[in-house]
């Protein structure tokens, strides 16, 4: 199982924190061992003040700390100053760690002051403690601050994304409001330009939609005319349905136009489900009609009808018989037995909803029932599901609200 991404905003305080606490390891590193080198410096430094001084008391006969050749003495020790030359050393035993100051003196024999280096370890621990602490009270506020901003470039860039898929989602009021003047302000005003520029264009295509179907009424209605008074014939036929279907589509854009713009009023009543089923199919042949429990709600019983014929006849158009609507309280179900809906359509309507003239089917149409469906849908507060069912077959569920 993949984990779950991070956001902006844990990955800029991730970041944030990382840096803080790289820099203060370095930064406490760094002061560790200067001081660790000064203070060796001057530790060796003052030990050889005293042995200079031990020396000049030995040759004047006076007593002194230093102790003539003794017995654990260091071996690298002796040997340097074999050579006659005064020496330093740090002698580490594993247990402790002592400091060697040794010169020459008359006869071969060697002048030697030692003492305990615990002081200086004891105080290069309280510096690292002290380095710890600071480091740490450091690495958390700026980790705090980097959190906060964090927080913030997140917030930020989740409400541009989150108003970019409203925006997607069909709400082309959804604005963001920038702030300051980065990345992030500049893909807010982004977004926004965006909005505009899709709702001008949507709104231009409404109209002009809305114009061709209202200057088609007219010549379609003298067509219907003119058919009424040919002779009968199989030509008058033909022409006559012809002319039935454009009526149709044109009576369907114009139903399109009105639900783009919801220049609609619903007229609310108190209906039984399954007696709207029944008016909606009962112009179309080969439906059957299957009321597994019934249930009485209060909506717009034309807008309902409009939905179920819509989704009965694409279901007998481009399905296989038998095709049953089941009412199952406030749920209604359309269901064939085709080829189901296609793959690529079924992922369209899953996401963007049913895209007007487009079916998805080989048979043709002009794929607005689906598209009228889903607008009659939104504005009923209903819920419009479309899905294949596992044994074969296109199935797509209606479900009224029920308060």
């Amino acid at each position: 199982m993949r984990p779950p991404a991070l956001n902006v905003g844990t990955k800029v305080a991730l970041a944030v924190a990382v840096a803080a606490v790289c820099v203060a390891g370095a930064i406490g590193v760094l002061v560790h061992r200067i001081t660790a080198a000064d203070q060796l410096a001057a530790a060796r430094a003052g030990l050889d003040l005293e042995l200079v001084s031990a020396a000049q008391d030995h040759a004047a006969g006076r007593e002194s700390p230093a102790r003539i050749d003794p017995p654990d003495l260091p071996g690298p020790v002796t040997r340097a100053v074999h050579t006659g030359v005064r020496v330093t050393y740090l002698q580490d035993t594993g247990q402790r760690r002592v400091l060697w100051a040794v010169t020459p003196v008359s006869g071969r024999k060697m002048l030697a002051l030692s003492r305990s280096y615990a002081p200086e370890e004891r105080s290069l621990a309280s510096l690292d403690r002290a380095l710890l602490a600071t480091g740490a009270t450091a690495g958390v506020l700026v980790s705090l601050v980097g959190l906060v901003l964090g927080v913030r470039i997140g917030r930020r860039a989740t409400a541009a994304a989150r108003t970019a898929e409203r925006i997607a989602d069909g709400d082309l009021d959804a604005r963001v409001r920038p702030h300051g003047h980065d990345e992030i302000a500049r893909l807010a005003a982004s977004v926004n330009a965006m909005a505009d520029a899709l709702g001008a264009r949507l709104e231009a295509e409404r109209r002009v939609t809305a114009d061709i179907a209202h200057e088609l009424r007219t010549p379609v209605a003298g067509l219907s005319t003119a058919v009424s008074v040919l002779p009968p014939g199989r030509a008058s036929e033909l022409v006559a349905g012809g002319v039935q279907k454009l009526r149709g589509l044109v009576e369907d854009v114009l139903e399109v136009a009105r639900l783009d713009s919801e220049a609609t009023a619903e007229d609310i009543e108190r209906r039984e489900v399954s007696a709207m089923a029944r008016r909606a199919v009962a112009g179309l042949d080969g439906v059957d009609i299957r009321v597994t429990a019934d249930a009485v709600v209060d909506t717009d019983p034309r807008r309902v009808e409009r939905i179920l014929a819509n989704l009965a006849a694409n279901a007998l158009r481009h399905g296989a018989p038998p095709v049953v609507m089941e009412v199952d309280g406030p749920v209604v179900r359309v269901c064939d037995h085709g080829p189901g809906f296609p793959p690529d359509l079924l992922a369209v309507l899953h996401t963007s909803g049913p895209q007007r003239f487009r079916t998805g089917s080989r048979t043709g149409g002009t794929g607005l029932g689906l598209t009228i469906a889903t607008g009659q849908a939104r504005l009923l507060g209903a819920r419009l599901t479309f899905r294949n069912r596992p044994g074969g077959g296109a199935e797509t569920e209606l479900r009224l609200p029920t308060g």
